[in-house]
């Protein structure tokens, strides 16, 4: 799969490309909690990042523009989320260096 995690147009740009998936999320900053990383951007939610009921899964979900709640998710492998989370810590764009690394042995 091929990734690019990167600063654009003022922000972080996110993307995860292969043959049965695309995950894109633009964000300001990543609030990190116990098993969830958040993309928030003009502080509002836009998805996140979580492992799936305990499983070996990790999936991440984007929150539609639509009335209602709802969202698209796709599976997306743990390298990935350690890259995002990586480039976030090193733009300061983590609310809670604390908690992610705390994230980190959780869940990478």
């Amino acid at each position: 799969m091929d990734t690019t995690v990167t600063e654009h147009d003022g922000s972080m740009l996110a993307r995860l490309e292969g043959d049965d998936r695309v995950f894109e999320v633009t964000f300001d900053s990543v609030e990190p909690t116990d098993v969830t990383l958040r993309f928030l951007r003009d502080g509002d939610r836009v998805g996140s990042i979580f492992n799936d009921d305990g499983t070996k899964r990790t999936m991440a979900r984007l929150t539609t523009n639509r009335e209602g709640t709802d969202f698209i998710g796709v599976e997306v492998p743990k390298e990935f989320v350690s890259e995002v989370l990586d480039a976030a810590l090193d733009a300061g764009r983590v609310t809670d260096e604390t908690a992610a690394e705390g994230y980190r042995l959780r869940v990478l």
